[in-house]
Order: C-alpha cells, then sequence, then structure tokens
C-alpha cells in the first residue's frame, strides 16, 4: 500500500438546496438514478435538506479519514447553465452547488481544498474568478455538457489565459455524460480544451479522456497526442473503476509512458470498483479495502497505474 499522502483530484460536494446556501436541484434530476442511488448509499433523506447535507459531509469525513493513502481530496463546486446574456438559466440547470457554500465547506477542514466551478459564459465570470482565487480556490471544474458550453469556444480565451496567470489548473469533465442530463456530448471531447492549453492554461481531463461507453474509446489516441504536445496537460484517473470507462483503464495501464502526467481521482460518491483488479490478481486485496479511496488505488496499483503526476505542486503554483 503506498504511503498517505496523495490528493484526490475528483471528489464531489453534494446538497440540496436551502434558504441560504445557493445551490439548486431540479425535480428532474431528483428522480434519475444515480440522484436515488446516492440518496440511499449514504442514507439521504431527500426530503430534508438540512439533514440530508449534514449527513452527506459526515459520510465524506468519515469514509476520507478511513483511508491509509489519501491525505487531502479537491472538494468540487458545480455552476449553472447560462443564458445568452449571461444570467443563471435555472429552468436549464439541474444540479448547482454555489462556491460559496463549496469555500465555507473546505474552510473548516483542511483536509479539503477547494474545487470552485464557473461557467465561463456567465457575464461575471473573471470578476468570479478573481474572487474566489483571493478566497483560496485551488483549481476551477466545469462539466461543459451539462453546463451548456463549448469549451473550444474562442471568445473563451481571455478566461482561460487568466486562469494561466492565477495559476489555477481547470478540470474539464471528459467523455459522455451519465450522472446530470447532460446535452451537447460532442462538448466532451479533449480536443476542445487545445485552446485553454495554448492560451497557457494547465488543464486537468477528468476521466482518463474517456468516452464513457464501455470499451468504445475514441479519444485515447488524441490523449497520446495532446500528451506529447503539451507540457501543461494532465489527466485524473476518476471513475475509471466503473463499467462504462474501464476500457480507457486497461489502455492506460498498457502505457507507462502516461503515468507523469497521471493523477489520483475517485469522483465521490460514485462507487470504486474492485472487479478490473482481476486482470492483475489484486481483486481479494482490492476487495479488501474498507473505504472507496483506498480501493480505488488498490485496483491501479493491481494493473501496474502509477498517478506520478504531483498534483500538490499544480495546485500550489
Amino acid at each position: 500500500m503506498t504511503t498517505r499522502g496523495l490528493i484526490d483530484a475528483h471528489v464531489h460536494l453534494a446538497a440540496l438546496p436551502t434558504e441560504s446556501n445557493g445551490c439548486w436541484i431540479s425535480p428532474r434530476m431528483l428522480k434519475t438514478p444515480v440522484a436515488r442511488m446516492v440518496a440511499w448509499s449514504l442514507d439521504l433523506p431527500l426530503d430534508d435538506a438540512q439533514t440530508a447535507n449534514r449527513r452527506y459531509l459526515e459520510r465524506l469525513e468519515t469514509e476520507f479519514a478511513a483511508s491509509e493513502s489519501v491525505e487531502k481530496a479537491v472538494l468540487l463546486a458545480m455552476d449553472g447553465v447560462y443564458d445568452a446574456q449571461g444570467r443563471l438559466d435555472k429552468d436549464r440547470t439541474d444540479f448547482l452547488i454555489s462556491n460559496d457554500t463549496l469555500l465555507e465547506t473546505v474552510a473548516s477542514r483542511p483536509q479539503f481544498l477547494a474545487g470552485v466551478s464557473i461557467n465561463p459564459f456567465r457575464r461575471d465570470a473573471l470578476d468570479e474568478l478573481e474572487r474566489c482565487a483571493e478566497r483560496g480556490a485551488k483549481l476551477v471544474k466545469v462539466l461543459p455538457n451539462a453546463q451548456m458550453f463549448d469549451p473550444g469556444d474562442g471568445r473563451l480565451l481571455r478566461f482561460y489565459r487568466r486562469l494561466g496567470e492565477l495559476k489555477l489548473p481547470l478540470l474539464s469533465h471528459i467523455g459522455y455524460e451519465f450522472s446530470l442530463i447532460g446535452q451537447d456530448q460532442s462538448v466532451g471531447d479533449p480536443d476542445r480544451l487545445i485552446g485553454a492549453l495554448e492560451e497557457g492554461a494547465t488543464v486537468i481531463a477528468a476521466h482518463g479522456c474517456s468516452q464513457g461507453l464501455f470499451f468504445v474509446e475514441k479519444h485515447f489516441k488524441t490523449m497520446l497526442q495532446m500528451v506529447r504536445r503539451y507540457k501543461n496537460f494532465y489527466s485524473d484517473l476518476s471513475a475509471l473503476t466503473l463499467p462504462n470507462r474501464v476500457g480507457a483503464l486497461i489502455r492506460i495501464s498498457r502505457r507507462p509512458e502516461l503515468f507523469e502526467r497521471l493523477v489520483f481521482g475517485t469522483d465521490y460518491p460514485l462507487p470504486c470498483f474492485s472487479y478490473p483488479a482481476i486482470l492483475g490478481g489484486g481483486f481479494q486485496e482490492s476487495r479488501r479495502a474498507t473505504n472507496r479511496f483506498d480501493r480505488q488505488l488498490r485496483v491501479f496499483q493491481s494493473l501496474g497505474v502509477k498517478p506520478q503526476a504531483d498534483l500538490g505542486a499544480l495546485l500550489a503554483q
């Protein structure tokens, strides 16, 4: 087992809306299988926001504290959808975790780092970026499929340039989006992030650049090309033990030249499965892990996958 000290780049904060937290979840999102699964697995009462929000953090803190390997985690907010005037469009937003709620949460929990979320098409995007940076944000997370924007749009270059100047990495979802209600799935293609890279931003492509459609991995060749071309391009390993993304994990295990650009991640609260470790003979050891953070790492170790990028250095630039 690796000694304690890893950083998990991909842990979600979840919260139901209250009068003061600025969060939002749509009725249709509450009915999705993922929302129901998370609520059931963590015993979250969907009709009692205060209790559910408190219990989610308690469950997260308890499981995280049990990890023998992961010392810190980037806790992620989730911005919404914005209209042509840059105003929040609640009718098209299914899930929103406000940056203020995130920043307040991590302020009293030193094991968690702030991964704020800023849709770059909101009219105050640059001001929000500055504000969050001043309050200690360590990276910016986007999910274009659900936030309904194209990360390759040329109008975003100024935003990316400022990310580079502030030395705040951009963590962007890659591939299809199933957990939230995705729209244009093509905006999850990794080559849409080339503009951000060329403007000097450090980019962390989520989920090992996997497509998320089981063994159809059309982005793997693009990932290899981007690693060769851009020194500021990285990828996290979150969600890669899920059945729809494990194909990418198997491909990555065969390309050790990628390891120096990989950072550890889970995608909590989604599950981390042990079954991929069968291919490396480490299934029983992975299965014995009492928490999903160590289980994810043991699966990677069994397959010989070594996330070697220094995430701590990237977040401390």
